[in-house]
């Protein structure tokens, strides 16, 4: 028993100093779901976005990247971009988080591939559509909204606050 008591306690100890680093704020790839035709040519269930499929001051939310640990990369509209129209569109790691929470979104990572300002401008906040268009659209047609939005059931998720997601 007490040998038991032992371990824990030092498993407590060894743990309790331990920064918990995630990947919220790691670069990755934005993706989205093959057409038939890209299945069948690529064998793939996801393809990259492009620079060119993503209008100018936009936010965009990325369900399946394996880049990161909750599958979700989104960019916001003060994301850098390539100005090869061709070129992968890159954007952050991400998670879903609380609406109204202050807590949850910050960048733990002490690598330096986060981009420049986004510790900064972390923050929990609507990226898809709200939450009664979301309850809506899942009850009029479940799988439309699967295969849309995935197992995601809130509109909240950690991304970098901008001027136009502030409203101003």
């Amino acid at each position: 028993m007490f040998v038991r008591s032992a371990l824990f306690l030092s498993a407590v100890l060894l743990l309790g100093g331990c920064d918990v680093t995630t990947e919220l704020g790691k670069p990755c790839n934005l993706v989205r779901k093959a057409t038939d035709q890209e299945r069948e040519e690529q064998g793939r269930e996801v393809v990259e976005v492009k620079e060119k499929d993503i209008a100018a001051e936009q936010d965009f939310i990325s369900f399946g990247s394996l880049e990161c640990e909750d599958l979700i990369c989104v960019r916001d509209d003060l994301s850098p971009r390539s100005q090869d129209p061709e070129a992968p569109a890159l954007g952050y790691c991400s998670k879903e988080c609380v609406q109204g929470t202050t807590t949850g979104c910050e960048i733990t990572r002490t690598v330096d591939d986060v981009e420049v300002g986004l510790k900064d401008r972390m923050t929990c906040r609507p990226l898809l559509l709200d939450q009664d268009t979301l309850d809506a659209i899942r009850a009029a047609d479940e799988g439309f909204y699967r295969r849309t939005f995935g197992e995601n059931n809130s509109p909240y998720f950690c991304a970098g606050a901008t001027p136009a997601a502030q409203g101003t």
